[in-house]
């Protein structure tokens, strides 16, 4: 079903002063413009979710914050050398009245303050995230210990080359329930990854995806995501598709950003996938300008399973590859190879 979505082109607030949303706030935009807080507690969900891929490794940085309990964690894969992949993930849960104070806008983003969160020197399960800006870039910083032992340190740089677009929209469930997600794909990253003596320098194949959430979310919520970013047929291509919690709301955060610029799609990708064995090849396709057609090829699946009273969480993100084709606003047709990236199945109680 095609969306009519206003693409909004000028600063606008979120949310009105009670906390409801602002009905002038419902779009989407090439750049983030929508400004304010979300007033209220108690069904607010914040987060910045960072991901940095190469060909061989990703590092996942989270900062979150759900009103009664933050989740700050650091995520890292390795799949090189064709060796089975070896991952680790340390989540520190902090109560609210402890918890994050994540900015108004973009942390990290030209005019918002940095975010720190964590002991300058985490040991055990603690985490410590750091997410600043230089110029236009995104730094970010991050140590925890690895199972092993293993001192863990991050340090990488997103850039944000001049003009580049990015997808930001509003998903309106009711004036009381919404979500503003900022989306950015493709976007060129380097520095260094060290755990214990060994160093990985991210470089000239490493791209950066940022999810940036603000909102009021139900009591229970699933959702499909989709990202990937490289270089493809010529072009440097980031993919942006989402499922299941827009359908109804007339928005979707579906897009393609190709050398910078996006073409969003009014349209709901369909997801066919096994949910028994998300391993399987995953199809993804929608009609339409900006006809999806795309195969998605699994090599891992990060299983998360919690049940802690308020929270319950039930994910399947598979990180794999990508391929097949979509076109551009321009009718442009793009032939998608092998491009890395993830897929996920998420059902959450919050």
């Amino acid at each position: 079903m095609a969306t009519h979505e206003r693409e909004i082109t000028e600063p606008v607030d979120l949310c009105l002063h009670d906390g409801r949303l602002a009905r002038a706030a419902v779009g989407w935009s090439r750049h983030p413009l929508h400004r304010g807080p979300v007033p209220g507690w108690g069904r607010r969900k914040r987060w910045e979710y960072w991901c940095v891929t190469t060909p061989t490794h990703l590092v996942a940085l989270t900062v979150s914050d759900l009103d009664y309990v933050a989740l700050n964690s650091v995520h890292v894969l390795r799949f090189d050398g064709g060796r089975p992949p070896r991952e680790f993930e340390r989540t520190a849960l902090v109560p609210g009245a402890l918890g994050v104070r994540l900015p108004e806008g973009i942390a990290g983003h030209p005019g918002s303050p940095p975010l720190l969160v964590g002991p300058e020197q985490p040991v055990r399960g603690q985490v410590r995230v750091e997410i600043g800006n230089e110029g236009t870039a995104t730094r970010l910083r991050a140590r925890c210990v690895d199972p092993e032992g293993r001192p863990v340190r991050v340090d990488l740089l997103a850039a944000l080359p001049e003009g580049h677009e990015t997808l930001s929209v509003v998903v309106p469930w009711s004036e009381r329930r919404f979500q503003y997600t900022s989306k950015h794909t493709a976007r060129p990253a380097t520095g260094t990854v060290r755990i214990g003596d060994e160093v990985r320098t991210f470089g000239d194949d490493a791209w950066a995806t940022l999810d940036h959430g603000r909102g009021r979310w139900p009591r229970r919520v699933e959702w499909n995501w989709g990202a990937a970013a490289g270089r493809t047929d010529g072009h440097v291509l980031g993919l942006q598709l989402g499922g299941r919690w827009t359908d109804g709301t007339g928005s979707t955060e579906n897009a393609i950003c190709v050398d910078g610029r996006i073409s969003k799609i009014g349209r709901e990708v369909e997801w066919r996938y096994s949910r028994r064995d998300p391993l399987r090849p995953w199809i993804l396709r929608c009609d339409g300008p900006n006809q999806v057609e795309l195969e998605f090829t699994p090599f891992h699946n990060r299983v998360v399973r919690t049940e802690l009273g308020l929270i319950g969480n039930r994910t399947d993100q598979c990180f794999g590859h990508y391929s097949g084709t979509v076109r551009t606003d321009d009718g442009e047709r793009i032939l998608v190879d092998r491009l890395l990236g993830w897929a996920e199945d998420v059902r959450v109680r919050w």
